[in-house]
């Protein structure tokens, strides 16, 4: 079954740009059904610090999902992307929510439909519908075990 996986890990931004053409080279030659980019945002918070860098990130992390959106378009396949979250400071102040996702309006923009995993009690994992064109918001509760994923109640 690996036989069908292909799996590469970036170094930093730039090399995450490279590894993602050098993918698309491959769907031309082999179709792959789904890509998982585990952490868009990671590498690119890490090459560009500080605020007077915030531009440079935006924008070569907008190029990043741009591109993975081509590739989605143009190959048909699915596209996962796992994304950081941080504390929002003045959440207790605003009732709003207490985390937001990294990358702001570049990586929401980019998105069709976003979730929120959580841990739920004891095994169980939350999947909350975050965001998204054609899904209603909601929360489905559900176990990893030895057969695969199990519907539970929390």
């Amino acid at each position: 079954m690996l036989d069908n996986v292909s799996y590469a890990k970036a170094m930093n931004s730039d090399h995450q740009l490279t590894l993602l053409e050098q993918a698309c080279g491959m769907m031309a030659e082999c179709r792959y059904a789904l890509v998982v980019v585990d952490s868009a945002t990671a590498l690119f918070r890490t090459d560009y610090t500080g605020r007077g860098e915030l531009a440079a990130r935006q924008m070569k992390l907008a190029q990043f999902l741009r591109r993975l959106q081509r590739m989605a378009d143009e190959f048909g396949c699915a596209v996962v992307v796992t994304n950081q979250v941080v504390a929002t400071v003045d959440a207790a102040v605003s009732f709003g929510p207490q985390i937001k996702p990294i990358g702001g309006n570049i990586m929401a923009h980019a998105s069709q439909t976003r979730l929120f995993l959580r841990k739920g009690r004891g095994e169980n994992r939350v999947c909350k519908v975050y965001d998204s064109p054609c899904l209603p918001e909601a929360e489905a509760t559900f176990a990893i075990g030895a057969t695969g994923i199990v519907d539970s109640t929390d």
